[in-house]
């Protein structure tokens, strides 16, 4: 099995590119199916998940012209409605958690869809309620085989409706508002998510034609259309990358540059680096970073102990509190990691007990961090990745390390991230790819 070796304690220098955003990805290749005009899509990432669903969309009749590296043209005008029911369909839906956002388009534009129930990462339970109750106050029907696993939704006449949602899920909101811009009369959201990637398809809807107002807040309302006709869309860079790559140059005390990375939409994530002391400047539209020997974690006002959380935008992102995490290892100072959003994410943190740092668990859902102001390095182990973000932050810890590291179950971490072997080896990184068995993780 594919494994990644990693020599790490060696500071890195150099620029890297951020990827296109994955989670804004999936709403947007899915919002392809609401028209069948042609759809111009750029700055696509090329990772496993984006490219299931480009599979998947293809398999349902969209043609599909691959322009460029990372630009696509997609024309759903003859889409087969009876895959559905296929086993190959069962098959693509169920392997990929994203597949559930061409449940919203298919709803609006043909009446019906069905969806085999989502697989995804292991960070706990991720409920798919919020879009089934969305749906329902539009007028979809939807019934759950618990024998096939499947669920098979009817909406042979969407209507506008008022709609509450229980939770500020991004997927839920994107689904809804996808199936609401096509129904009759006004819909209205209130308390949808507003994250950028949102925004970013509430603006390229209403280039095709959509009537939504309210973009960037928590309440929004969609006048319902006739049709749709096509536009060109670009992807912001993904915010996690950018975060991510944040973390790694102080982890491993290294000058980098991240380029291109639309600052104003990264919301409070560079401020919440700055708390761990990390310090960046902001050149252009790139954030450089400059090899630093150490950097001291921010108390409260009052001098207590810092706690860094979670929370619905324009709140810290949960993607990246297990980076957040894993730097502040090599920090001066303590912090208090509060995962409030998933009740397993934590679940890594024994390998980087293993490594040497100073974590208490107290619970599934809050660390303490005593950092280590690199006075101790961490040291180089043999570990298993349990998720994407998880196994980035394991990277990341590896290549500060003293030591060999390996990497097991790497597939997950390239489920998010585009050639980040190739990428972190520009930069200096020692880094390898194996096929090694893992002994027991």
């Amino acid at each position: 099995m594919n494994a990644f070796e990693i020599i790490g304690g060696k500071p890195l220098k150099g620029e890297i590119i951020p990827q296109g955003a994955k989670n804004e990805a999936l709403q947007i290749l899915s919002a392809v199916l609401l028209t069948e005009e042609p759809m111009t899509i750029s700055n696509i990432p090329d990772i496993k998940d984006v490219n299931k669903l480009i599979d998947l969309l293809a398999a349902l009749g969209v043609k599909i012209d691959r322009i460029d590296k990372d630009t696509y043209v997609f024309e759903a005008k003859d889409i087969n409605i009876d895959y559905f029911q296929s086993p190959e369909f069962k098959e693509k839906g169920g392997g990929l958690r994203g597949s559930i956002m061409i449940v919203g388009p298919l709803l609006a534009r043909f009446g019906k869809a069905a969806i085999p129930k989502p697989g995804g990462d292991k960070i706990g339970r991720r409920r798919l309620d919020t879009h089934f109750l969305g749906f329902e106050k539009l007028g979809a029907k939807f019934v759950y085989d618990a024998a096939t696993h499947f669920f098979n939704v009817d909406a042979t006449e969407l209507k506008g409706n008022y709609i509450l949602l229980d939770e500020a899920s991004v997927t839920g909101t994107a689904n809804i508002v996808m199936a609401a811009v096509l129904a009759k009369g006004v819909t209205t959201i209130y308390n949808a998510a507003c994250e950028p990637y949102l925004q970013q398809l509430c603006k390229m809807l209403n280039r095709m034609g959509a009537k939504i107002s309210g973009i960037g807040s928590n309440l929004l309302t969609i006048e319902g259309v006739e049709r749709l006709g096509g536009t060109s869309h670009r992807m912001l860079p993904d915010m996690i990358e950018i975060g991510s790559f944040i973390g790694l140059a102080a982890m491993t005390g290294s000058e980098i540059t991240i380029k291109d990375v639309c600052f104003q939409e990264l919301g409070v994530i560079p401020s919440v680096f700055s708390r761990l002391g990390i310090q960046f400047e902001l050149r252009g539209d790139d954030i450089f970073i400059p090899a630093q020997d150490s950097y001291e974690i921010d108390t409260f006002i009052d001098g207590s102990i810092l706690t860094i959380s979670d929370a619905p935008w324009p709140g810290f992102t949960p993607d990246l509190l297990s980076i957040i995490l894993v730097v502040a290892t090599q920090a001066k100072g303590n912090v208090l990691i509060h995962q409030k959003m998933f009740e397993s994410r934590l679940f890594f943190v024994d390998k980087l007990i293993d490594m040497g740092a100073q974590i208490i668990l107290c619970d599934p859902h809050r660390a303490t961090v005593i950092g280590l102001n690199k006075s101790h390095s961490l040291k180089g182990i043999e570990m298993t990745s349990p998720d994407i973000r998880a196994g980035v932050s394991l990277l990341i810890a590896a290549l500060s390390a003293k030591g060999k590291s390996v990497i097991h179950n790497i597939e997950q971490i390239e489920r998010g991230y585009q050639d980040i072997e190739e990428r972190l080896r520009k930069l200096g990184a020692d880094i390898k790819r194996v096929d090694v068995e893992p002994k027991g993780h």
